[in-house]
């Protein structure tokens, strides 16, 4: 009987293995508070128990990101405990609103393989589910990442690349059925703005003023809320022999910080629906500062709804630039490099409508 995990690499993985993800997870307010103690969020709808119940909530909701981290954080012993980097997200799904009380789990399954050239390592393509207590699916997205081989002469030539949307439609974006708007008019004050979807344009851009930058202990205490036990973000001595040389801050973390700045502007955003694709294009480490920018890509109506609509959003995390540099900051396009840009992500928003 093995008793010590050392993690998978590349070559202990195959198509359509199925992963259960150990120790379920019960969420509660303390969380919440460690999340924006951590990052800097300020969510409304997390924030406040009766603004949340004003607006058709059973009581204030998690975070959206606190519950991706927390089904991604699950799977990492499994998958990307060795992992080098994570590559990248594709449809990626909210579908329920999480409580606190409620207990998360995870699984996954791997849908695709791929050998990188130098026979080095291997790129793993997962889907991971995360489900509440009673069964439900609250969240459901694939990821891919960068795993070393053990043995540089096994998988040879494996090369099983999934089909993945390039982005999640309209009509597949999950809008809680409780939510009702009917009283967001005499509450919008307690969001800050009053801003909503019909005042967004397609191709407008918005440069977020404020800043944050990475603390050593910051992004590793966050991880450790997660359960993410990815070495890299951890093990400083192996990180010191490496080519980046120092550890290297959960690609997670910059997203949380990335939208918690990107608030500023966004101030009515009610939950994320869905990620349509994201990277982390460079690494971010301790002692960087973040700004963010925002493009408004489309605006699409809810089929269902008349009160609520979604905005495509690309959100963009720029590391060590002042404010009156970061308008100068170019958004990177196909071919193109910017090595300020740490993230970029395209996900969907909803918000309220006049």
């Amino acid at each position: 009987m093995r008793k010590v995990s050392t993690g998978r690499f590349f070559e202990d993985f195959g198509i359509g293995q199925h992963l259960v993800h150990a120790i379920p997870r019960t969420l509660h307010g303390g969380d919440i508070s460690a999340y924006m103690a951590l990052t800097g969020a300020r969510d409304a709808l997390s924030s406040s128990t009766e603004l949340a119940r004003s607006l058709g909530f059973q009581r204030e909701v998690m975070p959206d990101l606190l519950v991706f981290h927390i089904v991604f954080g699950k799977s990492v012993p499994d998958i990307s405990h060795n992992a080098t980097a994570n590559l990248g997200y594709a449809d990626v799904r909210f579908l329920r609103p999480v409580y606190p009380g409620d207990t998360l789990v995870a699984e996954s399954e791997v849908i695709g393989l791929r050998e990188v050239s130098s026979g080095e390592a291997g790129v793993v393509y997962v889907r991971t589910r995360g489900t509440n207590q009673k069964g439900q699916e609250v969240l459901s997205f694939v990821r891919w990442v960068m795993v070393p081989k053990r043995d540089h002469g096994a998988a040879k030539g494996v090369n099983s690349v999934p089909q993945l949307p390039a982005v999640v439609t309209a009509d597949r974006l999950p809008v809680p059925e409780s939510m009702n708007l009917q009283r967001f008019p005499d509450l919008a004050w307690a969001f800050g703005s009053t801003a909503r979807w019909d005042d967004y344009e397609a191709g407008e851009r918005l440069d977020h003023p404020d800043a944050m930058t990475i603390e050593e202990s910051d992004h590793t205490q966050a991880t450790r809320l997660y359960h993410n036990t990815a070495q890299v973000h951890f093990d400083a001595r192996g990180m010191a022999e490496t080519k980046a040389g120092k550890r290297l801050v959960y690609g997670g973390h910059v997203i949380s910080v990335a939208t918690a700045l990107a608030q500023n502007g966004l101030n009515t955003q009610l939950k994320i629906a869905a990620w349509n694709g994201g990277a982390h294009v460079a690494p971010t480490f301790a002692g960087d500062t973040l700004r963010a920018f925002t493009q408004v890509i489309e605006r699409a109506e809810i089929p269902t709804r008349r009160d609520v609509g979604a905005l495509r959003l690309r959100l963009s995390a720029v590391k060590n630039v002042s404010y009156a540099e970061l308008a100068q900051v170019p958004p990177l396009l196909s071919g193109t490099k910017e090595p300020r840009i740490v993230l970029e992500l395209d996900y969907w928003a909803l918000f309220p409508r006049r």
